[in-house]
């Protein structure tokens, strides 16, 4: 049996296999942030296919500058909590494990309905342009740079979505968004962050933040629900980003992340078994495993490839995430049990926007 198919662990949690799918924005929630019942089927659909655990998409987590995209989810208040309990026991029923992805958009935010301008470190409008993908148009606005209040404010937003999580939907774990140009990751950004308070300055107090809300979610949940953070260098409006600190910023990063009390770090790239700088040298995924040696790793980048998804287990990596080849194969699990290729990754499933299909939302094809 392939490893990949082998029992895993984050934490006390006990998981079927050690595939993983991705937290991939699907914009289709309710518009005051609610999940539905589609959301359910589609969730559900990756368990029944035998994914050992699932990752939901970015939930927002406060009611002030957190939200990204219009119709994203939310766990900011109770009533948003409850409506993810029928798609936890959704994926439950069907065999598997789910964590909720907390997310704060930061300056990235695209739609906000509870503040009409955006937030983030520093007043720096961020590169690139809003994603039409998920009903954005034109230039990012110029943030207003973060109060001392503010970045308390965030902080206690992502302990409150944490604990309803847990409590309140049941879900068995969640992950600190840390990646991909959001809030945490445009502190630890130099070029978005050029503060010179406590919260600016070297990588080492850039990413500070990042660890101060893991430790505030870790004290709010205990030792009984994993916790986890997603990392990665590139962004969504910065695909090429490298850390111009290189392999000595990495071993800053992940020992600071490690010594937060994280269950788990989520490394993700856009092929994760590449050589994380330069045109030589260790892959991401290998120096985690270098500077957090005691701490679940989680690779995640182009490994639909069953053999791209095995070497990064040899790469240092305990779990593999995949995001479009699990969107393409919701059974990609049982695919690999039963010897059969995955399909093809279908681009109308993110065309013309990012939101549930209604052939995701149905129960799942484990044939052909």
């Amino acid at each position: 049996m392939t490893p990949l198919l082998s029992p895993g662990r984050i934490g006390s949690l006990e998981l079927p296999n050690r595939l993983v799918v991705a937290p991939m924005t699907r914009v289709s929630a309710a518009a005051t942030g609610e999940a539905t019942q589609r959301m359910a089927r589609y969730y559900a659909r990756f368990s029944e296919g035998g994914f050992g655990l699932v990752v939901t998409e970015g939930i927002y987590t406060d009611q002030a500058f957190a939200q990204g995209y219009a119709h994203q989810p939310g766990l900011s208040d109770r009533a948003q909590a409850l409506a993810w309990r029928p798609v936890v026991q959704a994926i439950h029923a069907a065999g598997g494990r789910v964590f909720a992805q907390l997310m704060h958009a930061g300056a990235l935010s695209q739609f906000n309905r509870f503040r009409s301008h955006t937030a983030g470190p520093s007043a720096v409008r961020p590169l690139g342009q809003q994603m039409a993908l998920y009903r954005g148009e034109g230039p990012y606005p110029v943030p207003v740079a973060m109060t001392g209040a503010d970045i308390a404010e965030a902080i206690a937003g992502f302990r409150q979505a944490a604990r309803l999580a847990v409590e309140v939907a049941g879900f068995d774990g969640v992950e600190v968004h840390g990646a991909n140009g959001y809030l945490l990751d445009q502190f630890l950004t130099g070029h978005t962050n050029t503060r010179s308070d406590g919260w600016g300055g070297a990588i080492g107090q850039r990413v500070r933040l990042a660890c101060e809300v893991v430790q505030g979610v870790k004290q709010e949940l205990g030792t009984t629900s994993p916790v986890g953070v997603r990392i990665s260098q590139g962004k969504v409006n910065d695909f090429s980003h490298r850390w111009p600190e290189a392999e000595a910023g990495a071993a800053t990063v992940f020992s600071a992340l490690a010594q937060s009390g994280a269950d788990y770090l989520h490394v993700t790239e856009f092929e994760a078994w590449r050589p994380a700088f330069a045109d030589a040298g260790a892959s991401l995924v290998h120096l985690a495993r270098r500077h957090a040696p005691g701490v679940t790793l989680i690779a995640n980048g182009g490994l639909h490839d069953p053999a791209r998804a095995a070497s990064a287990m040899d790469d240092g990596a305990n779990l593999v995430a995949l995001g479009r080849g699990a969107l393409s194969n919701p059974d990609w699990p049982q695919r690999l049990r039963d010897g059969l290729a995955p399909r093809a990754f279908d681009p109308a499933l993110l065309s013309p926007l990012g939101d549930l299909k209604a052939a995701e939302c149905e129960t799942a094809d484990t044939t052909g």
